[in-house]
């Protein structure tokens, strides 16, 4: 599986930016995709998941502003991303799972929320 994703850069406060990540490969192996980022200095986090039936999960600090989606083929998730704020400033990657173990990452995309 590869994964490449994309529709990260600059946004002010309070702004909107829709990232993507396209599958390519042995896509029927992946159970769940997740986005997580890395803000600067920071640990990289885990932000939003979704499985092959639809469900979701959030960090708390995203919830309610952040959507995550897929289409129905399943080779492209989106990351929904409103209300932003300075400290979603982050290189956001993403990620498959074949449960128990990721078996492949994104390059990452920079998002940075600015005045």
């Amino acid at each position: 599986v590869q994964l490449q994703a994309s529709g990260g850069g600059l946004v002010q406060p309070g702004g909107s930016l829709r990232l993507s990540c396209a599958a390519f490969g042995s896509i029927g192996t992946i159970d769940i995709m997740v986005w997580y980022r890395q803000p600067p200095g920071k640990q990289r986090e885990l932000v939003a998941s979704i499985t092959n039936d639809g469900s979701t999960n959030y960090a708390d600090s995203v919830r309610g502003r952040f959507t995550i989606s897929r289409d129905s083929a399943k080779n492209t998730v989106w990351l929904q991303m409103s209300s932003l704020k300075p400290e979603d400033t982050a290189v956001y990657y993403c990620s498959a799972l074949s449960v128990p173990r990721v078996v492949a990452w994104g390059q990452g995309t920079l998002v940075t929320v600015s005045s």
